[in-house]
């Protein structure tokens, strides 16, 4: 079993009366993972993750880093350790790289009274790949570098636990992607534990390991990557990751009967119960057909996007639902055309009590 390096219990933290931002949140962090918090703005990610860093102090509940008790507010007596004191290092949005340093002087800031800070520089520096660089201005640097120092600025003082607060965000799009690879092995490389905070879902699926879902202040789902995304336990997660659209249907013997059709699974649900089926756009296709056909239709092109690779159609259907799909970049079909939507997933979908 692996070792925890962080463990928060029962953490909440408001600045309101009557709002918490962080609400009873429980997380446990194992030596050597990479978690990504993930949720929309204002869920209550960030001020976990400053929480964790001792710029917060929470209102009750525990954090604990590499087995110390860094915060306890019980009520009664308390333990606050100021963040120098957590070992952990962080990363900010904006990457706080002092401008007036060098990059040697900026990854030797957090280290100046340790023994060897020469060497322990040096050794960062070709670490994220800036051996050369030692003496150059940060103004000097692309943003994908001013990542990478501010990456072995974070790890020159060994922390237990590394915290990066939208670390990419600042980066244009084909630089995102380079960064985000080049931050993962180096993480990898280093077995360092690390926990970012992340609004962008596919940043969170390819780096975490593991995928803590907030919202609310809570989180509504936490597990590898794969998990999350193929089985959602909750309506808002469902919708998060991923596109998702819900089919209305009803309960029988053979399948759940939708507007586009059955599906032919086995439902743990009453017969003649409303389920809302969980569906993304790879599980949709559809054929043109026309009005006077036996087959009719059952929906029409309501908008289409391309999206270069593919065509993203949405499709309304005969009840109102709308549900979309992927097609191939060359298959362009005009708006309005009656259609015929099918299912096409070859998995098991879930799914959810109707007004659930």
């Amino acid at each position: 079993m692996s070792e925890t390096t962080l463990l928060c219990e029962g953490l909440s933290k408001s600045f309101t009366s009557d709002n918490p931002v962080v609400n009873n949140l429980d997380l446990n962090v194992s030596q050597g993972q990479i978690l990504a918090l993930l949720g929309p703005s204002g869920c209550g990610k960030t001020t976990t993750l400053r929480l964790m860093a001792g710029f917060e102090t929470p209102d009750s509940g525990r954090i604990c880093i590499a087995g110390q008790t860094v915060a306890h507010a019980n009520g009664r007596q308390s333990v606050l350790l100021p963040p120098e004191k957590r070992r952990v290092g962080m990363v900010f949005q904006d990457y706080a790289i002092f401008p007036h340093l060098s990059v040697g002087e900026n990854v030797a800031f957090g280290i100046r009274r340790q023994p060897n800070v020469k060497e322990r520089v040096a050794e960062m520096l070709d670490f994220v790949g800036l051996a050369n660089l030692s003496d150059r201005m940060p103004a000097d640097l692309s943003g994908g570098q001013q990542q990478r120092v501010a990456l072995a600025r974070a790890l020159a003082p060994e922390p237990a636990v590394l915290l990066m607060d939208e670390p990419f965000s600042n980066l244009d799009a084909a630089l995102r992607k380079q960064v985000r690879h080049e931050v993962r092995t180096l993480l990898r490389k280093s077995n360092t534990t690390a926990i970012f905070v992340t609004h962008d879902q596919e940043e969170a699926l390819f780096l975490g390991d593991h995928v803590a879902v907030m919202n609310q202040g809570q989180i509504e789902q936490i597990g590898p990557p794969e998990i999350i995304f193929h089985l959602p336990r909750t309506r808002f997660v469902a919708n998060f990751i991923g596109q998702a659209d819900f089919v209305p249907g009803e309960v029988t013997e053979s399948g759940v009967v939708t507007a586009m059709g059955i599906v032919p699974q086995s439902i743990n649900a009453a017969i003649g119960s409303g389920v809302d089926v969980v569906i993304r756009a790879d599980d949709v296709s559809f054929k043109e057909v026309d009005e006077t056909t036996s087959d009719g239709p059952n929906g029409h092109i309501v908008s289409s996007q391309f999206v270069g690779m593919n065509y993203v159609y949405e499709i309304e259907l005969t009840d109102g639902t709308r549900v979309h799909t992927i097609q191939p970049h060359v298959r362009r079909i005009a708006e309005g055309t009656p259609v015929q939507a099918e299912f096409i997933a070859d998995h098991p979908l879930v799914w959810f009590q109707s007004n659930a």
